[in-house]
């Protein structure tokens, strides 16, 4: 039977160090020459099993000490090094594995100092929103991407750009769609007439990784066949607006006064994203729509040939002076509480509804596929809002990959309910108690509570056990 080898060289080097052993002493003990423990401390020989019951009976180590592997600590750094502001630092996983070999102390500090980081990031996050709701202005913040800058860029805004509404109406105006005519058909239509440009979908084997990818050369706009078709009008609907209102875009983008270049392409994407669903759902034709069915997202969707959360990021839009709707707001969550898309007619509303509580609908919507969820909640300063989820489904997803499943949640104050289709679902339920999020929430007795709040002190009395885990005074 061939003989174990195992290669634990820096913890053979610790175990010395640790006894105050030079190489000498430890190979005389073990019966090896110093040269060869010197090729074992630097990887060059492995520790036959022999060697491991040696230093096991001489020194009393823990075979488990020298056979592990560091695979926890290397694990940790790598949950270190994934973060976006070290991603590209690394070539490869080997030289954490060696970091966490050769030094794990140093690792574990790493780890820690990072951990650390973390969590003071998030506490200055809570006090800037919190200073946000008592009326300060704050400029705490820590390093941020282009991504986190684009995002709360928009977020903060009304989502309603005048400039695209109008060009977008009067480009749909001038396809001269007939109704019951198929609006992806007429921009293929325009896309190869006016600019040349042929709309193929592609199989997956083809387009693996991609949802699209128009290619200059060819003069082709490749769709992924993952993509609903709802998706494929959206994408269709983005190349034709880049293309006919690119001067407006170009507008809104000089406005928002980005100064990276990637904060200019990415808030690019937006804008050509709110411009799509501009042109798929026209202001005026959907307004009216939109009044006459209620504000009843399933009845929008099949008027315009639309899907939900398309719908769901349109009714934020309605905010033309003198022709408003109703001021609706908008978040995206997956399944872990990531929230990744939010906006709202006026801004979305950070400092009352926050939407981080766990225990608004949102979440619950993941145990309810598909299905529409209404309640209205309360904040505790009494400020009321009635909301609507439901799960969105991702891209198709093939036999062998897990189905990418998010969630959207529409909202607006409840005084507005009687002016929705889903107000007459709250006639007799009463408001679900719900905050802005747990570090900002003071209600006592929350069993959805998952952190305690940063503006009380922590309640330890061993003779009294709340209902949370963070009980606080």
């Amino acid at each position: 039977m061939a003989e174990s080898k195992i290669f634990a060289g820096p913890r053979v080097r610790r175990i010395r160090n640790g006894l105050g052993l030079t190489q000498t002493a430890m190979a005389e003990a073990l019966a090896i020459s110093p040269s060869y423990l010197n090729l074992i401390e630097r990887n060059q020989r492995p520790l036959t099993v022999q060697l491991l019951l040696k230093l096991a009976s001489v020194y009393k180590v823990d075979l488990d000490e020298l056979q592990g592997e560091a695979g926890g600590t290397a694990s940790q750094l790598r949950e270190v090094f994934a973060d976006p502001l070290l991603s590209g630092e690394l070539p490869g996983e080997q030289e954490l594995i060696e970091v966490a070999e050769a030094a794990p102390n140093a690792a574990t500090g790493i780890v820690k100092l990072y951990r650390a980081y973390r969590e003071q990031a998030a506490r200055l996050t809570d006090l800037a929103e919190l200073l946000a709701r008592q009326g300060h202005e704050t400029s705490l913040s820590g390093a941020r991407l282009p991504s986190d800058e684009v995002r709360e860029r928009f977020e903060k805004r009304p989502n309603f750009c005048p400039g695209i509404e109008d060009a977008a109406e009067a480009f749909h105006a001038s396809l001269g769609l007939s109704p019951g005519d198929d609006l992806a058909v007429s921009l293929k239509t325009w896309l190869r007439t006016k600019h040349g440009i042929v709309v193929r979908s592609l199989p997956v084997h083809a387009m693996p990784n991609l949802r699209r990818r128009y290619d200059r050369h060819s003069m082709r706009l490749f769709l992924s066949e993952r993509l609903s078709p709802f998706d494929q009008l959206r994408e269709i609907a983005m190349e034709a607006a880049l293309l006919a209102l690119g001067d407006e875009i170009a507008a809104e983008l000089e406005a928002l006064a980005f100064v990276s270049g990637e904060a200019n392409r990415l808030a690019r994407f937006e804008l050509a994203r709110y411009a799509a669903h501009a042109l798929m759902m026209p202001y005026g034709a959907f307004l009216a729509a939109a009044q006459r069915a209620r504000y009843d997202i399933d009845v929008l969707r099949a008027r315009f040939n639309v899907s939900f959360e398309q719908v769901a990021n349109r009714l934020t839009m309605m905010q033309r002076p003198g022709a408003a709707g109703v001021p609706f707001f908008m978040q995206e969550t997956d399944i872990a509480g990531n929230r990744f898309r939010r906006a709202g007619a006026q801004g979305f509303p950070h400092a009352k509804f926050g939407g981080a509580c766990p225990k608004l609908n949102v979440h619950a919507a993941f145990a309810q596929p598909a299905q529409v969820l209404v309640e209205a909640v309360e904040m505790p300063d009494g400020t009321g809002f009635l909301t609507i989820a439901r799960t969105l489904e991702g891209p198709q997803a093939g036999f062998s990959e897990r189905v990418r499943r998010t969630a959207v949640l529409v909202g607006c104050d409840i005084a507005l309910k009687d002016e929705i289709v889903y107000g007459q679902a709250l006639a007799a339920v009463p408001p679900v108690a719900v905050g802005s999020a747990c570090r900002l929430c003071e209600r006592q007795g929350c069993l959805a509570r998952s952190e305690p709040p940063v503006t009380r002190p922590l309640g330890l009395d061993e003779m009294v056990t709340g209902l949370s885990a963070f009980d606080f005074q």
